[in-house]
């Protein structure tokens, strides 16, 4: 038996009184989520959910989503985070498409109504039979007549709960890839896929239960939710939850509250320093923050200098993806890391890079990255065809061009999608950007291959300045001409206030393309 929950079950246990979670005002004990996760999943099992039944869950980072998170496990049931950001006609593909029992839903905000989007989405998938609403307090009413909330599902129940006999391999959670080629896909992870990953997170943080977590990353997220969330739970940390990123409650958030390690994705970085505001005590900030970690994307050199000059802490990289549970290379604080790299690979990992036949190619040349370990999925969910090409030989096929060096350090080159070819010569965005990132005026750059009659595809960069900056697009062109080869500069230059980002910080390539 192996059901992931037992992580809560746990910390429990050893630290009933210690606070789990604080949002705002709000500071919930291990013990106190234990008992709320076991009042779900008595709901669950009253509304007759069964051991292997799909439970869907849009929620922000409010305390709400690990209680239900780990009430679903506990009934043995199956976790399908969604996305915050989905619309109607999204959230009904992705309830049908994973066979959702029942939807947990966050009634939302003024500007993100959350709750009518999924009720929404949920009226159109006919085999998900409940739709519970999340409501700022348990006892408050759903503001849609008729729908039961969270709090009347828990009313009643039992604070124990004897958790469900899973097996390792059983799917814990089904999370869904971006879709950025396609329709979304389940990638379905395994009980023994998150607490390994887990684990050996803890191990890689060389953290312990005193420290303290800020978690801005969205826990419907692989990243937060193995990295910040479960590794978290295992270790019984006090975690800070805030529901949307912002520099300054971020700061604010680290004085108050001491935070020891904080977990983001590029862009929080790039936002935290281009935040300069006199108001906080950044070294003190400093003093306490003992550890960054950045990853759902290549960190830019430049700002990983940056912001180690600025607040004397390292920022370690990693890589990962969902189906990966996610963690699948680190730079170990233990041996030691190189910047831009993406480390070398966690415990049980085998990482390669291999030629468009699968066949390794020598140190130093471009390649796919793949990998295989425990990490990796069982499959996408239904997806016979997908899983014969992305498992295929036994290796996770990422998709993500990258290079080894003589040390045994692996380097993210590119997406192969976002591979731009121009003239028959392959031209990987990300070098380009790092490049122009180190311009005196440029605070953020994309990099994308548009249309060309001649070439196929041209390079074309879009480039957010710095405050007070200014360049023209030819003065930035020749600056670039400089420092990289002929046929990889920018002919385009396109300047715009801010990139589009998806709900976990990424840049929006795809809409970039678009426009």
């Amino acid at each position: 038996m192996l059901n992931l929950s037992v992580v809560l079950e746990d910390s429990a246990h050893r630290f009933p009184n210690k606070d789990a979670f604080i949002f705002m005002d709000t500071h919930l004990t291990f013990q106190q989520v234990n008992a709320a996760a076991n009042q779900v999943a008595n709901g669950l099992r009253s509304k007759g959910i069964q051991q292997g039944d799909k439970v869907a869950l849009s929620c922000l980072n409010l305390p709400y989503f690990p209680i239900i998170y780990y009430g679903i496990l506990k009934a043995g049931a199956v976790v399908v985070p969604l996305s915050v950001l989905l619309k109607k006609d999204e959230i009904a593909y992705h309830l049908n498409d994973s066979d959702a029992k029942a939807y947990f839903c966050f009634v939302g905000t003024d500007q993100l109504p959350m709750g009518e989007m999924g009720y929404a989405g949920f009226q159109e998938a006919p085999d998900c039979e409940h739709f519970f609403m999340i409501t700022p307090k348990p006892t408050d009413p759903s503001p849609i007549t008729g729908i039961p909330t969270l709090g009347m599902l828990m009313a009643n129940q039992l604070p124990s709960f004897e958790m469900a006999f899973t097996s390792a391999e059983d799917t814990a959670v089904i999370i869904y890839t971006s879709g950025t080629t396609g329709r979304p896909k389940g990638a379905e992870l395994t009980h023994s896929n998150l607490l390994l990953n887990a684990n050996l997170s803890r191990d890689l943080l060389a953290q312990g239960s005193n420290d303290v977590s800020l978690i801005v990353l969205p826990l419907f997220h692989i990243f937060a939710m193995t990295v910040l969330l479960n590794a978290g739970v295992y270790d019984g940390i006090t975690a800070i939850l805030l529901p949307r990123f912002d520099a300054e409650a971020v700061f604010a958030l680290m004085q108050k509250h001491q935070v020891t390690v904080f977990a983001g994705v590029p862009t929080m970085y790039w936002g935290l320093l281009n935040y300069t505001e006199d108001k906080f005590d950044y070294k003190k900030i400093a003093e306490t923050l003992r550890i960054c970690v950045s990853g759902g994307a290549s960190l830019p050199v430049q700002v990983l200098k940056d912001f180690e000059a600025r607040f004397d802490v390292p920022i370690i990289e990693g890589y990962g993806m969902s189906e990966g549970s996610p963690v699948v290379t680190f730079n170990h604080i233990k041996v030691g890391r190189k910047a831009g790299s993406i480390g070398t690979p966690v415990w049980g990992v085998e990482v390669k890079i291999v030629d468009e036949n699968d066949q390794e190619v020598p140190v130093g040349e471009k390649g796919e990255l793949l990998y295989r370990g425990h990490n990796v999925m069982k499959g996408y969910y239904k997806k016979p065809e997908a899983n014969a090409t992305s498992l295929r030989g036994g290796w996770m096929h990422s998709g993500d061009v990258a290079v080894k060096d003589e040390e045994g350090y692996f380097f993210i080159v590119d997406r192969t999608k976002d591979m731009v070819i121009r003239g028959g010569l392959n031209v990987y965005p990300r070098e380009v950007e790092e490049v122009i990132m180190n311009h005196e005026a440029v605070s953020l750059v994309a990099v994308i291959g548009v249309p060309h009659e001649e070439f196929g595809e041209e390079i074309k960069a879009f480039v957010v300045l710095k405050d007070g900056a200014s360049i023209s697009e030819e003065d930035l062109i020749s600056w670039t001409k400089e420092h990289i080869a002929a046929y990889k500069y920018p002919r385009q230059i396109e300047f715009i206030d801010a990139l589009p980002m998806s709900a976990t910080g990424k840049i929006l390539k795809k809409e970039l393309r678009t426009q």
